[in-house]
């Protein structure tokens, strides 16, 4: 959809009009499945983008408060529920703004560090009772759930691109990628844990935002920025102690993604998804 900023205003002066003096301007960066807008100094305004993403808001405000009490970083922080209208015809949010700059606009990170931080925030999460949490599924794209889902998108991705890449080198990592599934106990993921989604102050990991595909399951799709961000030595920090068939798990997240990427109209996905193939080929080589 096309949201604007006269459309967030009309939604706020109509249901939130104690609000309706303050400013209204887009973030930043804002993601594909929501539109985000300044409200104010330190609100924000949510709003999915399509139908497909509309599950996240209920699932957003029911658990990121659940979250937020045992978990002793940031996170996003919903605080109120827009209803839909005829012009705009789905459920938003309003949530309080979370200080820090993503990783993004961080160039000067000490990877080492980071990975350690960042693996250590995601055990965190992990050991948050998931007990009732929604289970992986159409709602949050299959994060936590079975990597074979995405087996034929995959095939397709390696045929496509047969004449520029090794793509039976790419396709046996594809294959042992998908060959476990995972049979530990359930716990909570993330789902989109990317340098747009993680907060810094001061160059050192802060929080987390953007949990529209929260879900419970298996942890190896948050582990797939190991290909997409870090360098060898941090990447070896980040999965370390973590069994050899979910480090394959994470790979095939990270494999998948690129390849269905690889040549995006969005030259930042697109350069992403070259970065993550020459980062899992070279590491092949090395093994």
């Amino acid at each position: 959809m096309d949201i604007t900023v006269e459309m967030v205003r009309k939604l706020v002066r109509e249901q939130f009009p104690q609000w309706q003096q303050l400013d209204i301007f887009p973030v930043a960066k804002s993601g594909f499945d929501n539109r985000t807008f300044h409200l104010g100094d330190t609100m924000t305004v949510r709003l999915p983008s399509g139908p497909d993403y509309v599950a996240q808001v209920e699932k957003e405000n029911r658990w990121l408060p659940y979250l937020q009490e045992h978990l002793d970083y940031a996170i996003s922080k919903p605080i109120a529920t827009g209803k839909p209208t005829s012009y705009y015809p789905f459920s938003w949010s309003i949530n309080l703004w979370v200080e820090g700059n993503t990783l993004l606009e961080c160039f000067d990170v000490d990877q080492k560090q980071f990975a350690k931080d960042l693996a250590e925030a995601l055990h965190k999460l992990q050991a948050v009772d998931c007990q009732n949490g929604p289970e992986a599924g159409k709602h949050n794209f299959y994060r936590g759930g079975d990597l074979k889902i995405y087996h034929q998108e995959t095939l397709n991705a390696l045929k496509n691109l047969g004449n520029r890449l090794p793509v039976k080198r790419l396709f046996q990592i594809w294959e042992t990628s998908i060959s476990t599934i995972y049979k530990g106990k359930k716990v909570w993921v993330h789902g989109d844990i990317a340098p747009g989604n993680i907060l810094l102050q001061n160059n050192k990991f802060y929080g987390l935002i953007d949990f529209g595909v929260l879900g419970t399951g298996d942890p190896a799709c948050d582990y797939a920025m190991a290909w997409t961000y870090f360098n060898e030595e941090a990447r070896r920090i980040f999965l370390e102690g973590l069994p050899d068939d979910m480090v394959n798990r994470a790979r095939g997240w990270a494999l998948w993604k690129a390849l269905i990427t690889y040549d995006d109209i969005d030259e930042h996905f697109k350069q992403n998804a070259r970065y993550t193939v020459d980062a899992i080929l070279r590491e092949g080589l090395n093994d």
